[in-house]
Parts: structure tokens; sequence; C-alpha cells
């Protein structure tokens, strides 16, 4: 990368702290907040890595994300864990209510975990995969600013709302799925639009509701659906179980990301992990295996997060770069 800096994961994230920890924020929830950007970063999806902190950063310090606020549990039942976020960032809100989370699932089989008031939870996959590396199998949800519209209207009413997945393998990382319902992560435009060019016609439409080719018009407008009418179905479904069951923001009453003034986002995330055992015996794994194996005897085909384990063992070993620009800017922002 012309004009780039490398640094090894720990630089990464003592630096990732260090900015956090000078906005405002908590050492506790900058470590957990760290420590989710740099794992982006070593799997090579930059999108929501160390380019999210500056957005951190300002937000800690205008006080639309409270950096010191510390999650709270709130009693539930059995096999349903709620979580307070209460405006502070997202990461040590689920770090608590899956810890809760897998206490229950463990007992019950099967655990819920809300979590409201919440903030920007990252890569959905990043928090599933921990769920799946202790044995159970889990999915993820969170809602976001509004960015799609319903089928067949044109104002920003949902998010880009991903979803993830994980599940134990035998002798091999979990298999992780994660997928925004957008057709591209908004990323892509907002890099378009820095760069100046054009963007396909079918990524997004303007505030008109007509597709465009232009990425400011595009930015001021919606994005379009992964599967169109499918995907913005899958949308509402995100958002009901994101916010209506929650009790957090819809995508439309929701604050941006990349913006440090205005109200919290609160937003909300859900998460369901399943003690496989439970349901399946004993045999779970092996008929996981048995599905993946006959995948992988189909020429060319490939497994998802293939690329993602590939990136992050080069990262492990080579270090990550990032632009000059942004290290300069974090840096700055660190005081160092």
């Amino acid at each position: 990368m012309p004009g780039a800096v490398t640094l090894t994961l720990e630089d990464l994230h003592e630096l990732a702290v260090r900015v956090l920890a000078a906005s405002n924020t908590s050492l506790e929830n900058a470590t957990a907040v760290a420590q989710a950007l740099v794992a982006a970063e070593g799997d090579g999806i930059a999108s929501h890595g160390l380019s999210r902190l500056p957005f951190y950063s300002d937000q800690a310090l205008s006080g639309k994300v409270d950096g010191r606020a510390v999650p709270v549990a709130i009693d539930s039942a059995a096999a349903l864990v709620v979580i307070d976020a209460r405006f502070g960032f997202a990461f040590p809100a689920i770090d608590l209510g899956l810890k809760h989370g897998m206490q229950r699932a463990s007992a019950e089989g099967a655990a819920a975990i809300a979590i409201r008031n919440s903030h920007h939870a990252g890569v959905g996959g990043y928090h599933v995969e921990r769920m799946a590396e202790q044995g159970f199998v889990a999915l993820g949800f969170t809602n976001t600013p509004g960015a799609m519209a319903p089928w067949g209207g044109f104002k920003a009413t949902f998010g880009t709302n991903p979803i993830a997945f994980a599940c134990p393998r035998e002798s091999a990382p979990p298999l992780v799925v994660d997928l925004s319902l957008s057709r591209v992560a908004r990323g892509k435009i907002m890099q378009a639009n820095r760069q100046g060019v054009s963007i396909p016609a079918d990524w997004a439409r303007d505030e008109n509701g007509q597709p465009t080719t232009d990425p400011q018009a595009a930015l001021q407008g919606t994005m379009e659906p992964l599967g169109e009418a499918k995907g913005a179905a899958l949308a509402l479904v995100v958002e009901i179980l994101c916010a209506a069951l929650t009790g957090s923001h819809f995508g439309y009453e929701a604050s941006s990301f990349f913006e440090a003034d205005g109200p919290p986002p609160g937003i909300g995330q859900l998460f369901l992990l399943l003690r496989p055992e439970g349901l399946a015996g004993d045999g779970f794994v092996g008929r996981v295996e048995t599905l993946l194996s006959y995948i992988l005897t189909q020429e060319g085909a490939r497994l998802p997060g293939s690329r993602r384990l590939g990136q992050r063992l080069i990262a492990q070993r080579d270090g990550v770069s990032i632009s000059h620009s942004l290290h300069q800017d974090l840096i700055g922002r660190a005081g160092v």
C-alpha cells in the first residue's frame, strides 16, 4: 500500500487504546473496542477496523457515545438476557451479554441476548465466532441508522442490518457467515465519493428513489437491498428483532455513526446461542463436516470466511498496513 505504515497487531491495539483513552473513554471500554477493531484489521476488513477510530473518538469527545458507560444486565427469564449499553460503545455491552448468554445457554440449552441503547457493533462475525469457539451455534443481528428504503419506497427506513452466523468445526476454526443486507457496503460508496468516481447504477438510489451512478447522490439517498424485495424483507425482520424486541431505536430514528453531533444512535443487537448437543446429540459437528466436505469436492467451491482466515494468518505474521494519513491522525489523537 503506497504511503502506508505497517504495524504489528499488538502495536495497533496499543495505539487504539491510547486514542480512546485520550477521548474520554475508560480503559476497560477502550480495551474492548480496540480488540474488536484490531481483529477486523487483521481479518482484512479495514472498513470496520482502525478507520472507525476517528469517528469513535469524535463521538466520545462530543458525548454522542458515552465512553465511560458501564453496561448493566437487567433481570430477565432463565434463557433470556437483557443488557443496557447505556448509550456507550457496543463492544463492552456485547461482551457482557455473551458472557451471561453462555452461562444461560449451557444450563438451558439456548439463550437469547438483547442489547439496548447501543452503538456500532463492528464486524458481526467477530462476536459469533467467539461463541462458536466455545462450542455454541450462534446467530447475531444488529440494526443500523437508516440507509435502505422498504421495497417500492424511497425513504431511508432500515439500516444495512448485518446478519452473522457461526458454528464449531472439527479441528478447524469455526465456520462464520457474515453479511449485510445492502447490495454493497456503504463504505464502497463513500470511497467512490472521495475518489470522485461513479458507481454502478444498481448500488443505490437518489433521494427521489431513482437509480444513480453519482456517489454523492447515493449518500443522500438510499442503498439498494441485497436480493431486491427479499433483502428489504429481511431488513424489516432485523429491525423488529433488534429495535422493537430490545426497546431500541429503529434505523430511521437513529443518528449517524459517522457524525459527532446529535443524540446517541441508540440502536440494538440480538444474539441467539444454541448448545448443539441439546438438539443433535454428539453428532452435530460431524454432520457439519460431512456437508462442508461435500461442498469442497466441487471444483472452484470454497467455504465462507476462507479469505478472512488467510488474511488473519498474514496479519499475525507480517502486521497490518494502514494509510499514512490515518496513522498520523491517530498518533495526534493519542498524544504520542
